[in-house]
């Protein structure tokens, strides 16, 4: 089983930056296609961006392009979300997952491993 644990949030201001990391807690035997998706209360999980096993591609939702940057350091296991331009409404839990089939998709029920989630809130 592959263990996600994500790090790097809390609360900054609007117009402000967060880096998320999505760490594997042991060494795995392969590479991931890996996923940030974000949720809360009462809304379906939501799809933030996702990166290929080499880092060389990179898929985004509109709601971030221009904002979010994925991007990963397969030696230290761990996949990064780095945050600009935060707004209110990206407040969210954010949780990363790890996909055993290849290629970068958006649909949160074809990624295999969750982490527990991180809290990011935007102050207005």
């Amino acid at each position: 089983q592959v263990q996600l644990v994500e790090s790097g949030g809390g609360l900054v201001q609007a117009g402000g930056s967060l880096r998320l990391s999505c760490a594997a807690s042991a060494r795995t035997a392969r590479t991931y296609v890996v996923g940030w998706f974000r949720q809360v209360p009462g809304k379906e999980r939501e799809f933030v961006a996702a990166i290929s096993r080499s880092g060389d591609s990179t898929y985004y939702a509109d709601s971030v392009k221009g904002r979010f940057t994925i991007s990963r350091d397969n030696a230290k296991n761990t996949v990064y979300l780095q945050m600009n331009s935060l707004k209110p409404e990206d407040t969210a839990v954010y949780l990363c997952s790890a996909r055993l089939k290849l290629g970068v998709n958006s649909n949160p029920s074809s990624y295999d491993y969750w982490g527990q989630g991180n809290q990011v809130t935007v102050s207005s």
